[in-house]
């Protein structure tokens, strides 16, 4: 049985070329669930606004079930691949619906900042804390 745990390790993340390779690493071993995925993020990327009032419409276009789409789209926002906007939302005018959020991007971002972190500062109080880190891990 293969596995449905994300691997995320460099190599992998280096080789992706397409919108496919990304689904297939963030939801591994399934593909009905990749192609509910891309969906769902060509559907936002390429709309006139960036902003879609339901997602339903799609189970219908593409074919697949509201419950994998239910599926699909809790792990997307989990991820913090997209949000929920709500009625009460000045911006996207008390519309509520779908966006790509930016969660899972500064979170990358934060990701990176911390290993890059690791290799410049060598100062002896950072030193003394990171070790006394280990003592309670």
């Amino acid at each position: 049985m293969t596995s449905t745990k994300i691997e995320f390790n460099c190599h992998k993340i280096t080789r992706i070329q397409g919108l496919d390779e990304l689904a297939m690493l963030l939801l591994p071993s399934n593909r009905n669930h990749q192609r509910i995925f891309l969906a769902i993020f060509i559907e936002l990327k390429y709309s006139p606004t960036g902003f879609l009032t339901s997602l339903t419409d799609l189970c219908c276009k593409y074919e697949f079930s509201p419950r994998m789409l239910e599926t699909v789209r809790s792990k997307m926002r989990r991820m913090g691949i997209i949000d929920h906007v709500s009625r009460f939302n000045k911006r996207y005018g008390y519309r509520e619906g779908w966006i790509i959020s930016s969660r899972f991007q500064r979170g990358l971002k934060r990701l990176a900042e911390i290993f890059q972190d690791a290799g410049s500062h060598k100062e002896n109080l950072q030193e003394q804390k990171d070790r006394d880190l280990f003592r309670y891990l």
